[in-house]
Formats: structure tokens, sequence, C-alpha cells
């Protein structure tokens, strides 16, 4: 008989909870000055990244322009290495926010939301 330390039910709940795909960042509800750092250092992980990231925004209902210019940062340097970015689900937290900058562009969130 095997010494099993996990249940199949255990074994299963594992399973699905797969870490996100390497080109994948899922924003936080909160995106604000206090998670800058912690969002910048994902974001600088995909540098290398050579194919499309996904940025999955649906969850954001704060951000603040500290976040937002993370964020834009890395969506320039992206466009001007010739890497692309693509927006998952942008809340309308996140769309207002930076229509509001003036960041829509920039962000390539132009239409979304519309």
């Amino acid at each position: 008989m095997k010494n099993r330390s996990r249940s199949p039910s255990a074994r299963a709940t594992a399973r699905r909870r797969s870490p996100a795909p390497p080109d994948r960042v899922q924003l936080r509800a909160c995106c604000t000055l206090a998670e800058a750092g912690e969002l910048k250092a994902a974001l600088v992980a995909l540098t290398p990244c050579a194919g499309p990231v996904t940025l999955a925004a649906g969850a954001v209902e704060r951000i603040d322009t500290a976040a937002l210019q993370v964020l834009a940062a890395f969506v320039r340097d992206r466009r001007l290495a010739g890497r692309s970015v693509h927006w998952d689900s942008p809340s309308t937290t996140l769309i207002a926010a930076a229509r509001r900058l003036g960041l829509s562009t920039l962000l390539q969130l132009e239409g979304a939301g519309s």
C-alpha cells in the first residue's frame, strides 16, 4: 500500500491552482503607491518575454497615479522594443483613471470600455 500524503481532492485542488502563465500579470483590486513596487517587480520580470504580455485588469477597483505611471512605463518600453501588451478586460475604474490623466493612448486603452 502506497503512503500518500495528500488526499485525491487535495491533489485535484493543487492542479487547479496552477500559477498564472509567465506572460500574464493579474492586477489586484487595489493598485496604489503601496503596491507600485510589487507591480513594477512583476512587470520587470516580463522584460525578457518576446511574445505578447497580457495585463489582466478586470479586478482593479482602485488605482492611483503611481500605479498608472508604472503601467505606462511598462507599456511604453514594450512598444519601443517592438513587443506588444494586451489588456484582458480592463475595469471601468482603470479606464476612467487613465482617461482622467490623459494616459489612454499611451496605455493602449483607447476604445476600451466604450
